[in-house]
């Protein structure tokens, strides 16, 4: 019995075992299965906090981009208020901060040379700043007397009671006299040639007064009405719509497709004379150069699409001329421009400009102006650095009006740039190179600063030469006649038409750099233009405006 309880308690302990491994065993896949679940909720977890990371990281970047759109747009719409409301000069301003024109040379790193250099030419130039301030004073407005050269018509009135009865009068001698400016109205009127034939009673010889040469053969249009048309146009910016209805009521009805061949019949007048005038210009050794636009109909995508003049201003003799290519603004056109001048060429910081540094022969100058407007922008932005850079640009123009003053020559001018304005810009050129890390580089201070040292080699070279100048103003106000005509008449009828423009605008734009009345002397070629079609002895040069006044014709 003893063994037989012994066997029983045996098999109910191993019973017992094999329940509590069960147990076990249970217990320990229950657990790995909440093990399991449990790695599964941190992998869902973690994939949730990433894509919460993710979708915090693609917020801020979309927050980031949307503030710069909005600094941009801001940036624009003050611009554009100042530009429709606000006084767009661009004028230096005085730091309201008097520190601020200060030079911190422990930031530039200058060896004591350069430092002594440059704080005396700006305390020179402070000093002369002083000097040149004149007291303001108060213009009273007079009232300008009328030219002399106009004509006189008198106008007398008597006392009431003195006409009829002028005996029983005595008049002073001490009249009262008053002017006033009248208008006659334009005229148009039909000139009539009659050539005469006759015969000499000695010889038998049959003669007809010989043909007048007419600008445009065939045509009844005459050189007053060809040249009331193009300067109307061209200098008053009155489109040719404008004009036919200016003619009608005057009495005269011109088709406008008549009005248009007669302007490209004038262009091809003065295309010998604008070849030779690009020829002058090309032929000094210092000039500027700018484009603008001019909208061009493209009749194959019934849009206008965007075409480019280029201007050239020779700074020697100050002719000017533009030209057309197909409307391209890339580099090969600057290539082809220029590709056989030698000498100076000023222009904005326009990349495509850039390839004329490699050219042998061709020394290239930058504009302070376009630098300085960069900075004008970023006042609103960074106020600080922007007066800071304002005024240092302020005292290279304060050493171009010292000179002016003193009325130095080109060679006085360069040795007080090379004393006072060359250590002025290294001094600017430092600061801008340590104050670069320190902004945006997308920023409007971050592009002021980048436009100036991506600049900089050019910028300075106007040290180099007294005839040099600081910027391009002048042939930028060369190119205004483009900018305020397409607003009239809106675009060129095809490539052709801005080709044809641009050779009427060159010429016009020689009137105005000589001093010449624009409708003098354009009737004054088109009347002596046919003159030169057969003798080439002649040079067309004695027909341009500045030739012309110089020879005392105009």
């Amino acid at each position: 019995m003893s063994e037989t309880s012994n066997q029983k308690a045996l098999i109910e302990q191993l019973l017992s075992d094999r329940d509590a491994e069960f147990r076990r065993a249970v217990k320990a896949e229950r657990q790995l299965k909440e093990f399991s679940d449990a790695k599964r909720m941190q992998a869902d977890y973690e994939a949730r906090l990433a894509e919460k990371e993710k979708a915090i990281q693609e917020r801020d970047r979309a927050l980031e981009s949307k503030e710069s759109r909005i600094a941009q747009l801001e940036q624009k719409l003050l611009y554009l208020e100042r530009k429709m409301w606000g006084a767009m000069s661009e004028k230096r301003r005085i730091p309201d901060d008097p520190n601020q024109l200060k030079l911190d040379f422990d930031l530039l790193e200058m060896t004591p040379e350069e430092e002594e250099t440059v704080r005396k030419a700006v305390e020179e130039v402070n000093e002369y700043r002083k000097v040149a301030v004149k007291e303001h004073e108060k213009r009273v407005p007079v009232r300008q007397k009328l030219p002399d050269n106009l004509r006189r018509v008198e106008e007398h009135i008597y006392p009431d009671g003195y006409l009829g009865h002028e005996d029983e009068w005595i008049l002073f001698g001490d009249a009262e006299t008053s002017e006033h400016l009248e208008l006659q109205p334009a005229e148009l009127y039909v000139r009539v040639t009659i050539r005469h034939k006759g015969m000499r009673k000695e010889t038998k010889e049959i003669v007809t007064a010989p043909v007048q040469n007419e600008p445009i053969a065939k045509s009844y249009a005459s050189a007053s009405l060809l040249t009331d048309l193009m300067v109307g146009k061209y200098v008053d910016h009155l489109p040719f719509y404008r004009q036919v209805q200016m003619f009608k009521r005057l009495g005269v009805c011109i088709p406008p497709s008549t009005i248009e061949v007669w302007f490209h019949d004038v262009a091809d007048l003065m295309r010998p004379a604008y070849y030779r005038l690009r020829e002058l210009v090309l032929s000094t050794d210092y000039i500027q150069s700018d484009e603008t636009t001019v909208p061009i109909i493209d009749n194959e995508k019934h849009r206008t699409v965007k075409g480019y003049l280029w201007l050239v201003r020779s700074m020697v003799n100050g002719l000017v001329f533009f030209a057309y290519n197909e409307g391209s603004r890339g580099a090969k056109v600057v290539l082809q421009l220029f590709k056989d001048y030698q000498g100076a060429i000023q222009t904005d910081g326009y990349a495509g400009y850039n390839i004329l540094e490699k050219q042998e022969g061709i020394t290239t100058l930058g504009c302070w102006v376009h630098t300085r407007r960069y900075f004008d922008r970023a006042l609103t932005h960074d106020k600080a650095r922007a007066e800071y850079a304002l005024a240092q640009i302020g005292m290279l123009y304060d050493v171009e009006s010292m000179a002016d003053d003193q009325h130095m020559d080109t060679l006085q001018r360069m040795e007080l740039r090379k004393r006072l304005a060359y250590p002025i810009i290294r001094a600017f050129e430092k600061w801008c190179i340590c104050e670069q890390g320190n902004v945006l580089p997308k920023s409007p201070i971050g592009k002021a600063i980048g436009y100036f040292l991506n600049n900089s080699r050019r910028l300075v070279r106007y040290t180099m030469d007294g005839r040099y100048l600081p910027d391009t103003n002048l042939i930028e106000n060369s190119v205004r006649p483009v900018a305020v005509g397409r607003k009239n008449y809106l675009f060129c009828g095809n490539h052709d038409a801005a080709e044809d423009a641009a050779v009427i605008y060159s010429l016009m734009g020689c009137c105005k750099a000589a001093d010449v009345d624009f409708k003098q002397w354009m009737n004054y070629f088109l009347n002596h233009v046919h003159e030169y079609d057969s003798d080439y002895s002649k040079d067309l040069v004695n027909l341009l405006p500045h030739s012309l006044k110089k020879q005392g014709i105009i």
